[in-house]
């Protein structure tokens, strides 16, 4: 079995340092997270930017700028830059920090009801999103919130919009999406090309049972305080904590860790 590649997710748009000290908020502190977590075994670093003052999702550019070009500089982590929209649903705000060149970016390739609002992605957007990923030589990593979402990305492909094999994030969990079975990993498991790959992230409680699921099936995890600041119920967690207890994990079940090196073979990016 291929060497497990674990993604960290450390800050994501919505937990805040009053619901978890561990935080990281700043451009500072999400490089110093970057650097901790690629020594615990992470090789792809997943990032949202913050606000500075109030915490609250930002799509500045400068901010975005800060954040690669640090990680750039003091690791050798796989940069992927979200394209979420919670900080702002514009294209253009959207697809600025594309220009940046990362090896990877997230793609959403659909619509889905998040607890409290709609995060929508109209196929106009997904598209142009698309091909500005393709513009810069940019590999997506398909966020799938719903079955349907992996039709889309199979349609871009075939239109020659995206380069294959391609690689799928299953968002498993969420309240309105997908709910986190093993009965439902199956199904999206099977649902994509064979030769592609696919890593699960796991909400909430489910980061944990679904990481497990994920390592003995030959898929790849996702470790973050994006959306999961507990270790254990009534433990906050950091991003290095959750990090290694992937690997202990792996390690448990006889699955080797992917350098970052090796997790850019492995997923077709060199």
């Amino acid at each position: 079995m291929a060497k497990l590649i674990i993604t960290i997710a450390p800050t994501g748009s919505i937990p805040t340092k009053k619901n978890n000290p561990n935080v990281p908020i700043s451009p500072d502190e999400i490089i110093q997270t970057g650097i901790l977590c690629e020594k615990a075994g992470a090789s792809i670093i997943h990032i949202h930017a913050r606000n500075p003052v109030d915490e609250t999702a930002s799509t500045d550019f400068q901010i975005f700028k800060k954040i690669f070009q640090g990680l750039s500089r003091e690791t050798n982590l796989i940069i992927q830059i979200s394209t979420g929209g919670r900080a702002g649903m514009e294209y253009e705000k959207r697809s600025e920090r594309l220009s940046l060149k990362p090896e990877m970016a997230s793609l959403t390739t659909g619509s889905v009801n998040f607890p409290s609002s709609v995060y929508a992605n109209s196929p106009d957007l997904i598209c142009a999103l698309t091909k500005d990923m393709k513009t810069y030589g940019i590999k997506p990593e398909i966020e799938i919130f719903d079955v349907s979402m992996i039709q889309n990305a199979l349609d871009l492909a075939d239109q020659g919009l995206m380069s294959r094999p391609l690689h799928f994030d299953f968002v498993m969990g969420l309240k309105g999406a997908i709910p986190a079975t093993i009965e439902n990993l199956v199904h999206l498991k099977n649902s994509i090309p064979r030769e592609a790959t696919w890593t699960v992230a796991g909400i909430g409680a489910y980061q944990l049972p679904m990481c497990i699921r994920a390592i003995a099936m030959g898929g790849q995890a996702r470790a973050r305080l994006e959306d999961c600041i507990h270790y254990r119920k009534g433990e906050l967690a950091s991003n290095e904590q959750l990090v290694k207890r992937i690997v202990q994990a792996s390690n448990m079940m006889s699955r080797k860790i992917a350098t970052p090196d090796e997790a850019r073979k492995i997923l077709g990016l060199v």
